[in-house]
C-alpha cells in the first residue's frame, strides 16, 4: 500500500492542492477504494470534491447567519447561500453518480448527515 501511495504521488495522482483537508481526505479514500486512476475519473472526482467544499462553505454561512433574513419590508426570505447549498449538493451527487460509486450508508451519513466537528 505504501508503494501505491508513493506511485500516486510520483504520477501526480494525489488530490489537488486547492481542496480543503476534508475534501482531500475523501479524494484519497475514494480514489484508492474505487481505484480511480484515469484522467476522466480524476476530473470527475475533483469536481465532486470541489462541490463538497462548496457545500461545507454554504453550510457554515447558513449556520452563522441563519437560514432566513428580513428583506427591506421586514418579510423573511431564504438565505441566498441556500441555493448554493442545494446546487453544490446536486453537483456532488451527480459527480459521484457519474463515477458509479457505491457508497456505504455510513459514508453517505458523513457526507450529507451530521458532520464530525
Amino acid at each position: 500500500m505504501c508503494l501505491e501511495k508513493n506511485l500516486m504521488k510520483k504520477k501526480g495522482l494525489g488530490p489537488p492542492k486547492s481542496l480543503s483537508a476534508e475534501a482531500k481526505k475523501w479524494w484519497r479514500m475514494l480514489s484508492e477504494q474505487f481505484e480511480i486512476d484515469d484522467a476522466a475519473g480524476r476530473l470527475l472526482l475533483q469536481v465532486s470534491m470541489e462541490a463538497l467544499d462548496s457545500v461545507r462553505q454554504a453550510e457554515a454561512l447558513i449556520t452563522r447567519e441563519g437560514a432566513t433574513f428580513a428583506d427591506r419590508f421586514g418579510k423573511p426570505r431564504q438565505h441566498p447561500a441556500a441555493l448554493n447549498l442545494r446546487d453544490s449538493r446536486n453537483a456532488l451527487l451527480k459527480g459521484l453518480a457519474q463515477l458509479h460509486l457505491d457508497l456505504e450508508p455510513s459514508d453517505q451519513a458523513l457526507l450529507f448527515g451530521e458532520r464530525r466537528r
